[in-house]
């Protein structure tokens, strides 16, 4: 029995959403326009150049791109030797679970609740009972922000007082930082499931602990060892369909988290995306007949996307390009691979948060002719490896192939 494995290179959207200028996002590309800042020469720090991912581009990346946007990015005229084309979400958000549950055949059905862009944007009704309950002197930040300014912001304050850093963005999300030492990786791990008791009533999306190390502004880091507190799934998605036809699900990365631990076999984590390559590498190597991998990399939005930082976002793309060879090596006959996303985040865009875009879908199946999938649903990429692992249909999208 054939295998099937989804990668989602995180927040690596390529444009042309038709709802983009709901969510203020009209123009957006993160793919397109790291691209052209590329061949203009606007990303040269630590690379240099076109942007170099020759792989993905031989699997249709360019026309992917043109299918979604529009956009012809210069120099890439190749023919696709894969399947190739474009996804368009239907859940009303920008998001992580919003994307991965849809991209596992489950839509989101209700809207997710969104912090004000006010001073303090996380009211009382939730930061009073968290004082309470976690027995805390307080807690710091309560506004819009991002990862490393936050820190630089309020860390100091934060190990002198022991309050925690409390913030929030563009998504559903409430998002927790404290020092692993000085307040504790477990505590905040406490605090972080009582927050998540408050808010998902609410309908906010996720808790993210959010443990950071160091002991000034300027050599604060946050390490590896976060934990996001999702809400469930509202039904089945396609690792729980897999689970309940007896197959084998492994879940690479933060999956685990993003689905609330359902359905899912064996999880395994890395302290970046190299090491989540080489964790799907490994589960390749030994998942049986019939098992379903799924990957989110997670460093393309994290680390480039939300810093804004076009240089880096560029060479990450081409490392991952560089190891692609290894994972389509590592597919069995009959296995299918699909690369794709589940939003963009445009690091030439104005301000920090996610992009509302179509995303690339990639596929390869060992044997098959190239094929132009066209521009599909999120839901119908989760339908496709359902359908590919041979299950029943699900009540929402349809297989393309």
């Amino acid at each position: 029995m054939p295998r099937a494995v989804l990668i989602v290179l995180d927040s690596v959207g390529c444009g042309g959403a038709p709802d983009a200028e709901d969510f203020g996002d009209a123009g957006a590309n993160t793919l397109g326009h790291i691209a052209l800042a590329c061949v203009e020469r606007r990303a040269e720090e630590g690379r240099s150049g076109p942007l170099a991912v020759p792989n993905l581009r031989r699997l249709g990346l360019a026309s992917a791109i043109r299918l979604a946007s529009g956009l012809t990015v210069p120099l890439w005229y190749e023919a696709p030797e894969g399947l190739w084309g474009a996804a368009t979400e239907v859940s009303r958000g920008k998001d992580t679970p919003s994307g991965h549950w849809e991209l596992a055949g489950v839509p989101v059905p209700w809207d997710w609740h969104y912090f004000p862009r006010t001073d303090p944007a996380i009211p009382a009704e939730v930061t009073a009972p968290l004082v309470a309950r976690g027995h805390l002197p307080g807690t710091l930040c309560n506004a819009h922000s991002s990862g490393m300014p936050v820190l630089r912001d309020f860390g100091v304050e934060h190990i002198a007082t022991g309050k925690p850093i409390l913030y929030t963005s563009a998504d559903s999300v409430l998002q927790i930082a404290a020092h692993e030492e000085h307040f504790g990786l477990e505590r905040l791990y406490e605090i972080c499931a009582i927050a998540a008791e408050i808010v998902h009533p609410m309908r906010v999306g996720r808790v993210i602990a959010r443990p950071f190390v160091g002991e000034t502004p300027e050599t604060f880091q946050r390490t590896p060892r976060r934990r996001d507190i999702a809400i469930p799934p509202p039904e089945p998605t396609l690792l729980d369909r897999v689970r309940a036809a007896g197959g084998e699900t492994r879940a690479i990365g933060k999956i685990g988290d993003i689905f609330a631990h359902r359905g899912i076999s064996r999880l395994a984590k890395g302290g970046n995306d190299a090491a989540l390559i080489d964790a799907t590498l490994a589960a390749l190597a030994e998942a049986p007949d019939g098992a379903f991998v799924f990957t989110n990399l997670v460093d393309f939005d994290t680390l480039h996307g939300h810093q804004r930082d076009v240089s880096g976002y560029a060479r990450a793309l081409e490392a991952f390009d560089a190891r692609l060879p290894e994972l389509i090596a590592a597919l069995r006959p009959g296995d299918l691979m699909i690369v794709t996303a589940d939003h963009g985040n445009d690091p030439t865009f104005r301000g920090t948060d996610h992009t509302r875009e179509r995303v690339p879908v990639l596929g390869v199946l060992p044997g098959a002719e190239p094929r132009a999938l066209g521009l599909i649903g999120f839901a119908d990429v989760g339908e496709t490896l359902a359908a590919h692992l041979g299950l029943p249909p699900g009540r929402h999208g349809a297989s393309v192939l």
